[in-house]
């Protein structure tokens, strides 16, 4: 029981962690970033997210650009957004169910029902660290495939500090509930071992039980054996 509360705790921490960096992503600046470079200082740096797009001069001072109607996105833009909203909402079902179901909590019933929503949390977060690691490697890869193509003349970007933070978080939320799912064995394994043991114990008191009883049906003398002895001695008594 110990050494299953531990791992629970662990893949607590795991996945809390990285719920909280995929959360801190979806706002940040720095999806893509790009920079014209002057003689001596760099002129301008141009950088955008899933929200709006800006540009910052060498002065510091940004002008943005909200992105002005969601249909008219991108469409990789409009998934990186839902993949991330996803990814946040079952981060937080997520972390409500695994306090139900650790070990060291009082709520959530008995250790068979607390294992499976343990089990059940640690889905939960690993859909979540899949929908964050598929936005963040989608938009990655649209960045990639435009700096790379020969034929984009326009503003070509790199990848931003964001995309680095998602995939970590995401990496995280996906340890965490695979530790999470494999913290449950114990509990089943155990339930199957005692049940085998007292099943083993109640078949060998039967056994003796058994034993017992036919070895004193042996030991036992006959009934007409001893009334007849009676009677013998009763005639023995009146032909004195």
């Amino acid at each position: 029981i110990a050494g299953s509360m531990f791992q629970e705790i662990v893949a607590f921490v795991l996945t809390t962690s990285g719920w909280v960096l995929v959360s801190s992503t979806l706002p940040t600046d720095y999806w893509k970033v790009s920079s014209l470079d002057g003689t001596v200082i760099t002129t301008a740096t141009y950088w955008s997210n899933l929200w709006k797009t800006c540009v910052t001069d060498s002065t510091g001072v940004s002008n943005c650009k909200d992105f002005p109607s969601m249909l008219a996105l991108d469409g990789y833009i409009q998934a990186c957004r839902g993949l991330m909203i996803a990814a946040v909402c079952l981060g937080f079902f997520g972390s409500v169910f695994s306090l139900v179901g650790m070990k060291c909590t009082k709520i959530g019933g008995s250790d068979k029902n607390k294992a499976k929503i343990a089990c059940f949390a640690g889905i939960v977060f690993i859909l979540s660290g899949l929908c964050s690691l598929s936005a963040c490697s989608l938009y990655a890869h649209r960045i990639t495939s435009e700096f790379f193509d020969p034929m984009f003349v326009a503003q070509k970007y790199e990848l931003g500090a964001a995309l680095f933070i998602g995939w970590s978080g995401s990496i995280l939320c996906i340890l965490g509930g695979s530790v999470f799912c494999f913290s449950i064995t114990g509990s089943f394994s155990k339930s199957q071992t005692n049940y085998v043991y007292k099943g083993g114990v109640s078949h060998s008191h039967i056994s003796s039980y058994t034993r017992g009883q036919a070895k004193s049906a042996t030991e036992r003398p006959p009934a007409e054996n001893s009334s007849s002895s009676k009677i013998q001695h009763f005639d023995k008594n009146v032909y004195v």
